[in-house]
């Protein structure tokens, strides 16, 4: 690990991956449980995970918005009963304003792997371009939406037109009077597709297994539901 400068800063009682919803509430609940020995490792340089990755056009939650919070921080700011993706990422950073997480946030920091040492009961995080980390215990807060997975198209590689994953948003590209191939019909091709369809001049949509879809609830929030 190096001199034992780098061994105080490096070596910590547990190190949780993340900040989004998962990696956010176990800083919570380690300071509220007395635990200040850990630290939060984010591979970006902000805080927020999906909410903070997925701007695409309509991103919201798909569960209503009262229940999209944690239970001991309930948000009576909601605008609407989805709430947007803006406002779930406010009500993010707001937690972590809140309950004090940023002394124990490492942005920049890209965990590559890790082994574990049976005989000191230790693992070694690996990271990118930076030195080990050493925990007692390792804390998996990475969901399964922090990378875009484009689909094995043949040709892909030779369109030349603009082409892009929904976490990728090309919020330059203008898509009025396009025309457009969304492939997929999973959640955030159902909030994509209302949102460019009066803009594009063409749409293909195009999916693998038919989903069942229900008309979305959404409307603005009453105070008195506020």
């Amino acid at each position: 690990m190096g001199d034992d400068t780098t061994k105080q800063v490096n070596d910590v009682r547990i190190a949780v991956i993340g900040t989004g919803f998962a990696g956010i509430c176990m800083g919570i609940r380690l300071l509220k449980s007395g635990i200040k020995d850990f630290i939060i490792l984010e591979k970006s340089g902000s805080i927020g995970g999906t909410w903070r990755d997925n701007t695409y056009p309509g991103a919201a939650c798909d569960v209503v918005s009262h229940l999209y919070s944690y239970s001991f921080e309930p948000n009576p700011d909601w605008s609407r009963m989805f709430a947007t993706q803006d406002e779930i990422l406010t009500y993010t950073l707001h937690c972590v304003e809140k309950y004090g997480l940023r002394p124990f946030i490492r942005l920049n920091h890209d965990v590559t792997g890790g082994t574990f040492n049976e005989a000191a009961a230790q693992w070694r995080i690996h990271l990118k371009d930076r030195e080990d980390i050493t925990a007692q215990i390792w804390i998996n807060g990475m969901g399964p939406l922090n990378r875009a997975v484009m689909p094995d198209i043949s040709g892909l590689k030779d369109f030349t037109g603009t082409a892009f994953h929904s976490m990728h948003w090309r919020h330059d590209h203008d898509l009025s009077g396009k025309r457009v191939a969304v492939v997929g019909t999973g959640a955030s091709a159902i909030q994509i597709v209302p949102n460019i369809a009066e803009k594009v001049g063409e749409l293909h949509l195009y999916q693998r297994t038919a989903a069942w879809v229900l008309r979305k609830p959404d409307r603005p929030m009453k105070l008195w539901e506020q």
